[in-house]
């Protein structure tokens, strides 16, 4: 049976997920409900285009004279882009024949038997890293954080490259003791190449009002610069 990706959009020069410039595939599906998602349309599966590993390529090597240049490669994003770990794999696949750079942009909420042979085409995992806090994470996702530690534990076992992305959302996931338990629980991790500190922001708003669907952040203000860099003190050396 011919695999096929339901696919959101595309952005063809992407410069922030992962190195290089990056083409970028936002599938559609997500698991998760964060309250802070800017990509609230893609949680349905409805309306997206289906397209083959194989046409995604097409649209892909139209940009690889760039993406050679800049030493960049193709991030699949979403939604939740491990949740159709069929194409995501066929498609690194094709990518890997093509000396082409792979990342996947994830939260982690998958099985990981499920996507061990995705893996094994992925060079590099954006790991989203929504709370640390087990309570805290299912108040701000609407899902346990059970299987992301155990995905991320695996990732540490194999020493895959990851980048872990932290949304920094005023009153959600900026208090010194949840920064403080990220630390603790990503120190162990030998594989883990950058973390970086994502300031919230409400630009993703329209796309619930298009849904007519209620904002659960109305009012939360972006964090400051130095909130920002504080954060990333705390993540990366442990130290308020």
């Amino acid at each position: 049976m011919e695999i096929k990706g339901r696919v959101h959009s595309f952005e063809t020069f992407g410069t922030v997920d992962g190195p290089g410039i990056r083409f970028i595939v936002f599938l559609k599906g997500c698991p998760l409900r964060c309250k802070y998602c800017h990509n609230r349309d893609a949680w349905s599966s409805e309306g997206a285009k289906l397209y083959t590993p194989q046409e995604v390529m097409k649209e892909l090597l139209k940009y690889k004279n760039f993406i050679e240049a800049s030493h960049g490669g193709i991030t699949v994003s979403g939604g939740e882009p491990l949740i159709q770990q069929d194409f995501v794999r066929e498609l690194f696949k094709l990518c890997r024949e093509a000396g082409i750079h792979t990342a996947v942009d994830t939260s982690g909420y998958v099985n990981v038997e499920d996507v061990k042979e995705t893996l094994e085409y992925t060079d590099l995992v954006l790991l989203d890293l929504k709370q640390a806090n087990a309570k805290k994470h299912l108040d701000l996702t609407g899902v346990e954080n059970e299987r992301i530690k155990l995905f991320t534990s695996y990732l540490g076992e194999i020493g895959k490259p990851v980048w872990i992305r932290y949304v920094l959302v005023p009153g959600y996931t900026d208090n010194e003791e949840d920064l403080l338990a990220a630390y603790n629980y990503l120190k162990g991790f030998k594989n883990i190449e950058k973390i970086e500190v994502l300031p919230y922001h409400s630009m993703g708003k329209v796309k619930w009002e298009k849904l007519n669907v209620e904002y659960p952040l109305e009012g939360v203000p972006s964090p400051s610069q130095e909130e920002v860099d504080r954060a990333k003190n705390i993540l990366t050396t442990g130290k308020p």
